[in-house]
């Protein structure tokens, strides 16, 4: 099973669009990510991801609601800080 999760960007850095890097916080688990797949995303916006990949730009509302549906199901506290 596949599993991508939301995050919320902290920080980017990087001056290419396949180098920038994000500081992602999954319930307060800070993780790099790579936005190579997402150039254009900024700190304070949500994206998903999955392996280390930052693969879709998600509005607020839809990362809190999944991130809900995953504790529901087990999952722990991924609740944003």
């Amino acid at each position: 099973m596949c599993l991508a999760v939301p995050g919320k960007i902290l920080e980017v850095t990087g001056d290419t669009p396949l180098a920038r890097r994000a500081r992602v916080s999954f319930g307060g688990v800070v993780k790099d990510i790579s936005l190579a797949y997402v150039p254009d995303a900024e700190p304070g916006q949500y994206v998903i991801v999955h392996v280390g990949l930052a693969l879709s730009v998600v509005d607020e509302e839809e990362a809190e609601r999944t991130l809900k549906e995953f504790e529901a199901a087990g999952f722990g506290d991924l609740a944003p800080e």
